[in-house]
This record gives C-alpha cells, sequence and structure tokens, in this order.
C-alpha cells in the first residue's frame, strides 16, 4: 500500500475512532493528508544525509512515525481545549523534536495552535525551519537551543516522542517550561514498560496516568502518558 493511501485510510481510521479527530479534521481531511504527503517527501529528502528517522521505506514512516504521532490527537485537543477554558491562551512544545515529530503532523490537525520545536542538533534545526517555509506552517516556530535553556512558564502542553526515559532532573527541566495548568505528554510504547520507567519517581505517585493510542496499520503497543504537576 502506497504512503498516500496509508495515510488516507489512517486518517480515516482515527476519524472513526475518536470523535474530536472527526470534528477536527472531517472538513480538511484532503487538505491535512496533502500537507502530510508533503511533509513525508522532505523527511524522505533529507533523511540520508540528515540521518532523521531510522526508516528509509516511505510506507514505514507513513504508519510508524506520522500516524504514530496523530494516534493521540483526540486527547490532546482535549487537553489543550482544558487549559483553553482557564482563559490563557495555549502554546504546545515538541521537545527534541528531531524531524519534527509529533509536533509538525500535530500543527498541521491543529492550526489554531501555535507549536514551538525545540531541537538542539544544528543540521535537524535546519530541516525544520525548512520544512517550516515549504509547508508555509505559520504556526510554527523552531528554536536550536538545549531543553535546559528553553524559557520557563511558557507552555500548555510539552511533548515528546523518542526522546529520553523519564527521570527526576529531565521532569524538572519539561515542567519548568509549563504554563500554571500545563502538562507533559510523552509518547510511549509498551503499558509494561511505562509502569517500570514510572516506578522509581515516587513523588509522582497519583499524578500521571497512561492512555492507549492503537496506530492504524501497526500490531504494536503505543500510548500517550499525561503527567500533571
Amino acid at each position: 500500500m502506497k504512503a498516500k493511501t496509508l495515510l488516507l485510510e489512517g486518517i480515516e481510521i482515527l476519524r472513526r475512532g475518536d470523535g474530536d479527530i472527526d470534528r477536527l479534521l472531517a472538513s480538511r481531511a484532503a487538505d491535512v493528508v496533502s500537507l502530510l504527503e508533503r511533509y513525508l517527501n522532505e523527511i524522505m529528502l533529507f533523511n540520508p544525509a540528515y540521518g532523521l528517522v531510522a526508516v528509509n521505506d516511505p510506507e514505514e514512516l507513513a504508519v510508524k512515525h506520522i500516524l504514530d504521532s496523530l494516534a493521540p490527537l483526540g486527547i490532546i485537543s482535549r487537553l489543550l481545549a482544558q487549559f483553553n477554558s482557564t482563559g490563557a491562551a495555549a502554546q504546545i512544545a515538541d521537545v527534541g523534536s528531531g524531524a519534527g515529530l509529533p509536533g509538525i503532523p500535530l500543527a498541521i490537525a491543529l492550526p489554531e495552535y501555535n507549536f514551538t520545536l525545540i531541537e538542539r542538533m544544528g543540521r535537524r534545526a535546519g530541516f525544520l525551519w525548512n520544512t517550516k517555509a515549504s509547508l508555509a506552517l505559520s504556526n510554527i516556530t523552531v528554536e536550536e537551543k538545549e531543553l535546559e535553556k528553553t524559557e520557563a512558564g511558557r507552555f500548555a502542553l510539552v511533548t515528546f516522542r523518542a526522546f529520553k526515559p523519564l527521570e527526576p532532573k529531565l521532569l524538572a527541566s519539561l515542567f519548568k517550561t509549563c504554563a500554571k495548568g500545563g502538562v507533559i505528554a510523552a509518547y510511549k510504547g509498551r503499558r509494561e514498560k511505562i509502569e517500570q520507567e514510572m516506578a522509581p519517581l515516587e513523588n509522582l505517585r497519583g499524578k500521571w496516568e497512561m492512555t492507549a493510542c492503537p496506530v492504524p496499520f501497526l500490531d504494536e503497543e503505543r500510548h500517550l502518558l499525561i503527567i500533571t504537576q
């Protein structure tokens, strides 16, 4: 199955599975898929030189990276709506953005929100700037810097995917970037591994939860781990 077909059918599966995803994408699904396909092509073009992702097959990229990034879209949209109800404008950070995953697919799906892609490696930050321009994504900002140097208290939602295992120092840095009432949303795999990762963080007992996020065409466990202060 070609990458574009996987994206088209994958978006339809996600829409059928979550009413909020359907509401967000129903009137613009074709435009979203077109942008996602262009984004996929950008990754495939630059990946050999930049080492953006560990796959070289467009179909695998469509499923394991792009649809994977969009699987928790409904959950994320609800978290953002909840933050907006406080009267503040929600902004999102994608930490260790790399190839722009999950930040760019989420920014395409949520054009009303502003996303900051934080990436410390110059070549990858350059790819993000180029992709922002190529896809005319006006709701994206790229910051080439370490997480620890990011301005404090800015973001309603701080997300990351395939970044680092959670430990106290990293959590402190992530929470520092959060606005009051903000949350961390970490893309994770198997439930068992998440429980093992969170077990040493006793001070977070009762402050985290994970939700299954099945990815279309992928027979592997995926969860979104939500951590609140």
